[in-house]
Parts: C-alpha cells; structure tokens; sequence
C-alpha cells in the first residue's frame, strides 16, 4: 500500500513537472507616454488566460516645480576646491609586456562575451512575438523640425523592429505609425507587445545562465603571467 501511494505521488510530481515544463508563458505589454506622464503596464497569462498576474507601474513623473530631480555634479582630483586644484600631468610607458598583457585580457573577455551571448541569443530564438503595436504623435512647434524629428523617430522604431525580427520570431508584421503635428510641441506614443515562451526554454536558459556565472570573472593575466607563459612556450 506504501508502495502505491508512493508511485502515485511520484507520478502527479512528474506530471506537474512536464505541465510547467511545456506550459507557454503569455506576456502583455502596454506602454504609454504623453510629454512627461508614463504609465507601464506588465499581464503574465498561462493556460489560455486561466491563471492571470498583472503589474501596474505608475513611472517618475517629471515635476518642473521641483529641483530635486535636476542634478549637477562636479568631479575633482584631490580633496580641495576646484579653483585649487591644480592639472596632473603623468607619463605611462606602454611595453610589449603591455600590450601581450592587454590583448590576452581582450580575448578573454570576448571569449566571455561570445559565449553569455549565445545562451541568450538561443532562449531568444524560443520567444514568439505574437502582435507588435506602436503609434506615436510627434511635434516640436516647427513644421520642419517636426518632419525631421517624424523621419529620426521612423529610422529608430526601424531598427528596433529589425533587431527583434532579426533575434526573435514574429508571427505578425509590427503595426507601427507615426503622425506628426505640425501646430504644437508634443509627444505621445503608445506601445503594445505581446510575447510568448514555454516555461521550459526560460528554465533551461536560467540554468545555462547560472553554470557561466558559477565559472567567476574573467580571469585577466597580468605581465608576468604573461611573461611567463611566453618562457613556456619558448
């Protein structure tokens, strides 16, 4: 009998686990702006919309009466006013051991680079983009000023749109307008997105995420190393 209800609830633990597995994560994203008020707005759907998690994020709001969001700051060598501080000229010799030491350090971190961004790239061809939506109304108070920030914006929603076709996969031709106004300064746009993914792939990706940072920093070489390893090899 211990038996029995033993195998049982291994198997309802297994089934659970192949559910999550194949069960395809749907997320909803509203974004709208008009001149300095944002609003953000996150739905995470699975099962057809059975189990929903929505996030509202009310974004700063630029307050023009208040002084605390504008911030000036001023960076000086040395602990003294700076009308006293007084320029520091310094002399660095460059070496071959210099350089052998830099270019070891630059393909290390490449090397680094290449590979975080072939796990990210792999969960990325998994993600499905199901509908893209962008309008945008644009207007700087001056017609030809207007007509150039109206062609700047198309060539940036252009590329943007390239990079997600070019790194995921579209199901729907992105929806994207942009209307300029020619009598006043405004801007205004509306972004709707839907993705999707299987629980399964983000996992996988997390786990291939957590193994490259298990493997530390990059180990960079200093000149010795360096120098040693040149001795080796000769």
């Amino acid at each position: 009998m211990k038996l029995f209800w033993l195998l049982l609830s291994l198997s309802i633990l297994l089934f659970l686990f192949l559910l999550i597995i194949f069960t395809k994560l749907t997320i909803l994203v509203n974004y709208y702006h008009h001149n300095d008020n944002d609003d953000l707005k996150v739905e995470f759907k699975v099962w057809f919309g059975l189990i929903k998690y929505k996030i509202n994020v009310p974004l700063i709001k630029i307050d023009d009466d208040s002084p605390s969001i504008v911030v000036k700051s001023h960076t000086n060598m040395g602990g003294g006013p700076a009308k006293e501080a007084k320029p520091e000229h310094k002399l660095t010799q460059v070496t071959k051991k210099d350089v052998l030491t830099n270019l070891k350090n630059a393909q290390e971190l490449l090397h680094r680079v290449f590979n975080l961004h072939v796990i990210v790239r792999k969960f990325f061809q998994k993600v499905t983009i199901k509908k893209i939506e962008w309008q945008s109304l644009i207007g700087v108070g001056d017609a030809a000023y207007t007509g150039m920030a109206a062609g700047a914006l198309w060539a940036i929603k252009g590329g943007i749109t390239g990079l997600l076709s070019h790194y995921l996969k579209l199901k729907a031709s992105p929806q994207i307008s942009i209307t300029p106004h020619f009598q006043a300064a405004i801007i205004q746009t509306r972004l709707t997105c839907i993705f999707q993914f299987r629980i399964g792939h983000a996992i996988l990706a997390g786990l291939k995420l957590i193994k490259f940072w298990k493997g530390g920093k990059p180990h960079f070489k200093s000149k010795t190393e360096v120098s040693n390893e040149k001795t080796k090899s000769i």
